[in-house]
């Protein structure tokens, strides 16, 4: 979060972008910036899920807390992502298998369904609104990838007992999603999909009521990795006895170790106008979220109000394109029958990734913990993550010292190279998928 053009480059400072999720969730009153001398059990950088589900469950256990976000609680990627809840890991878990082996590959699909039930049971309790829907489509864009889909959901339900996943064949796959673009794959009703800034707004409504400190318009600069911690903001200095980096794709030079380990990069999704019930069930039927095989996936769901909500292109550079006309070519690639059809809202945001798509989990220090790299997967397992930062600094590191043991490598070149040689690495991919 330390460099200003992560945070400035396509967004007015504190203002949410105009998202379809902005203009459909009732903002919280703003909290106010940090100034002066201060200190606190737990000062956390970046109100996202991460931030937000560990300053709640911190102040559960008693602990003083200090939640500070450079603009808005819930502003970037966890307020403006596809809001699809998936079940499992980045990686599936076969790919897992061979990187961790079998043991610990078990024990993180445990990991993974937890954050999936923790998601469901804030969301229920703090979040009602957010509207949980059920079912996560895996649609295959490839004929070949099918038989894998199939493969993959007999494998959970041999190896790991999960039998929520169903494979769906040609006829089904074009039932349930009213596109020639796709060959079949599988559904997982144990995943879901819910909107995502109603969500981080009401934990962060649950962590104020629970006497969290919440401070947004509040840059953090510099932190002295010392004991106890120093967070220097612009007008504020914060002695921690802990601190939780929570950015993900704003971090910044804030930790350079971080930094060459977590890639941010862009993602863009748009909203058309409403379609009646007629189009809706033409295009994606059964509220279920859909993610496709592409490498640069493509995924969308139906919102509340019969909007197609599609997510689709990514960039690596700080200024976003025109991302109406850039989401609008896939999307009708996909459903050419909304041709007409206008699009109401176009946005983007900034997650972050690591090299092998797991999420990168550090003890930094002996007091300030890392999480972040979510690699579009974060909705879940970024709740969890938080939970998970809380529980180790409470002393129950069992968990959080599971997830940091995946090997997260850096970035060949480090972070001054890591963006030229990741954008030829995506060109080759984008290619690929289209051919």
């Amino acid at each position: 979060m330390a460099r200003i053009d992560v945070l400035t480059a396509n967004d007015r400072a504190g203002e949410y972008p105009r998202s379809w999720y902005a203009a459909s969730a009732t903002p919280l009153a703003p909290f106010p910036a940090a100034e002066g001398d201060s200190s606190c059990d737990v000062c956390i950088v970046g109100a996202g899920f991460t931030g937000l589900s560990a300053a709640l469950h911190l102040a559960e256990r008693g602990y003083d807390v200090m939640l500070l976000d450079a603009h808005r609680v819930g502003w970037g990627a966890s307020g403006r992502n596809g809001g699809q809840v998936g079940t499992g890991q980045r990686l599936d878990q076969e790919a897992l298998e061979g990187l961790v082996g079998k043991e610990r590959a078990h024990a993180l699909w445990d990991l993974a369904q937890d954050a999936v039930a923790l998601t469901r049971a804030l969301a229920a309790r703090h979040a009602p609104e957010a509207g949980w829907g059920d079912g996560v489509i895996h649609a295959c864009h490839r004929a070949r990838d099918v038989a894998h889909a199939h493969a993959h959901a007999e494998k959970m339900a041999r190896d790991y007992g999960y039998d929520r996943i169903r494979p769906l064949g040609l006829e089904e796959m074009r039932h349930l999603v009213g596109s020639p673009a796709y060959h079949g794959g599988d559904i997982d009703m144990g995943g879901g999909h819910l909107h995502p800034l109603r969500y981080a707004l009401g934990l962060a409504r649950a962590a104020a009521a629970k006497g969290v400190r919440i401070h947004e318009r509040t840059t953090v600069r510099a932190l002295a990795e010392t004991d106890p911690a120093v967070v220097t903001t612009d007008r504020a200095r914060i002695t921690a006895r802990h601190v939780i980096l929570a950015c993900n794709g704003y971090l910044g030079q804030l930790n350079r170790r971080t930094a060459g380990r977590v890639m941010p990069i862009n993602n863009f999704i748009v909203a058309t106008e409403p379609l009646s019930d007629a189009e809706r069930d033409a295009v994606v039927r059964g509220n279920h979220a859909v993610a496709d095989s592409k490498f640069v996936i493509n995924y969308f769901r139906m919102s509340e109000d019969n909007r197609l909500l599609f997510g689709g292109g990514e960039s690596y550079g700080y200024r976003f394109p025109d991302i109406a006309a850039l989401v609008r070519k896939p999307m009708l690639e996909i459903f050419p029958q909304l041709q007409d059809r206008k699009i109401t809202h176009a946005w983007g945001g900034t997650l972050a990734i690591t090299l092998n798509r797991m999420p990168h989990f550090e003890r930094l220090a002996g007091n300030i913990l890392t999480a972040s790299g979510y690699s579009g997967h974060g909705v879940a397992l970024a709740t969890l993550g938080g939970k998970l930062a809380a529980d180790a600094i409470a002393g129950q590191a069992e968990r959080f010292d599971l997830m940091a043991s995946v090997p997260t490598r850096p970035f060949p070149g480090g972070v001054a190279l890591r963006w030229p040689l990741l954008v030829l690495a995506m060109v080759w991919f984008s290619l690929r998928d289209r051919l």
